[in-house]
C-alpha cells in the first residue's frame, strides 16, 4: 500500500529525512513512534504527497503520491486543525466533501455517517469555535474520512485531548480499521502505538531504527525483565529472563520487604535503540 525506498528529505538546515524506507500493508495500522522531531511529520507530508523526496522513492500501490489520482485515495488528519472555526461542524465536512470531489446528490449522506461515527450529530449545528479540543480533534479526523479514502494518515491525532476524547480517538482508528482501511498513525506515545497499532516503525532523527509487531520489538530490542527485591539496608536488583523463578527463589526472604517486576515494553525497546528515554526526546 504504502512504500518509502531510500527517502531524505532536508528542510532548511535540517536533515528530516536520512534515508527512511518503510513497507505498509493494506488493512493494517503502522504506527511510526518517536519523540518531536523524529520525522514523523515529515514521512506524513511526503506519503500524502505535500512534499516530495529530495531523493530516494515514495509510492502508495505504485504510483507518485504527489499525483490526482493517488492524492484521491489518500486522506490526512495532520496535527495542525483543518476546520474553519465560524462554520458548523455539518458546513466543515460539507466543504471538505465538495472539494474532495464527493458527488453532490451524496454529501449529506457522507456528512451524516460521519457525524455519527465521531458522535457529534447532536451538536452538528453549533459553531466549531465553541468546541471543546477534543471534539475539534474528533472533527478534523473526520474531515480526513470524507471522499473515503483507502489510506488514512494521523498525525498525532490526540495530541492536547482530554482522557475522554482520547478513548473516542481511539475507537475511531479501531472502526475505521474494522472498515478495511489502512491506517499510518504517528505517536511519541508509547501506550497509544502498543493498543492501536498491528506493526510499530521506531523513528528517530530521521531514521528508522526498528520495525515489528510489539511482541517482537520487545523480544529483539526490550531487555531483561528486572525484578527489584526490597530490604531495608539496600535492594537487590535482578535482570532476568525468568521473573517467575527469581520470585519463587525470594518468597521465603525474611528480609525483603517487597518486591518490584518492570517488564520490558516498548519504552525500553526505544531506550536500547537510542540510549536515551523516549518522554525526553525533543525538537
Amino acid at each position: 500500500m504504502l512504500r518509502f525506498e531510500g527517502v531524505r528529505k532536508t528542510l532548511g538546515r535540517v536533515e528530516a529525512l536520512r534515508g527512511l524506507s518503510l513497507h505498509v500493508e493494506q488493512g493494517e495500522v503502522f504506527g511510526l513512534l518517536g519523540p518531536n522531531g523524529a520525522g514523523k511529520s515529515t514521512t506524513m507530508s511526503i506519503a500524502c504527497g505535500l512534499l516530495a523526496p529530495d531523493e530516494g522513492l515514495a509510492r502508495i500501490n505504485g504510483a507518485n503520491p504527489r499525483d490526482a489520482e493517488a492524492r484521491r485515495s489518500i486522506g490526512l488528519c495532520a496535527q495542525d486543525l483543518a476546520l474553519y472555526g465560524k462554520l458548523t461542524a455539518r458546513e466543515n465536512l460539507g466543504f471538505f466533501a465538495k472539494a474532495a470531489g464527493v458527488p453532490g446528490r451524496s454529501i449529506r449522506r457522507r456528512v451524516d455517517e460521519l457525524l455519527d461515527l465521531i458522535g457529534l450529530t447532536d451538536r452538528a449545528g453549533d459553531r466549531v469555535d465553541r468546541y471543546s479540543g477534543g471534539m475539534k480533534r474528533r472533527l478534523n479526523f473526520a474531515v480526513a474520512l470524507v471522499h473515503d479514502p483507502e489510506l488514512v494518515l494521523l498525525d498525532e491525532p490526540t495530541v492536547g485531548v482530554d482522557p475522554h476524547s482520547r478513548t473516542a480517538i481511539f475507537e475511531l482508528v479501531e472502526r475505521v480499521r474494522a472498515g478495511g482501511k489502512t491506517v499510518v498513525y504517528t505517536t511519541h506515545y508509547m501506550e497509544e502505538a502498543q493498543r492501536l497499532c498491528d506493526r510499530v516503525g521506531i523513528i528517530d532523527h530521521g531514521r528508522l531504527l526498528e520495525v515489528g509487531t510489539v511482541p517482537e520489538l520487545v523480544k529483539r530490542r526490550g531487555g531483561r525483565t528486572v525484578v527489584t527485591i526490597e530490604r531495608g539496608e539496600g535492594n537487590e536488583r535482578i535482570e532476568t529472563t525468568t521473573p517467575i523463578a527469581v520470585l519463587a527463589a525470594h518468597i521465603h526472604d525474611a528480609d525483603a520487604t517487597g518486591v518490584r517486576v518492570d517488564v520490558p515494553d516498548l519504552e525500553s525497546v526505544f531506550l536500547s535503540l537510542t540510549g536515551r528515554e523516549l518522554r525526553d526526546g525533543g525538537d
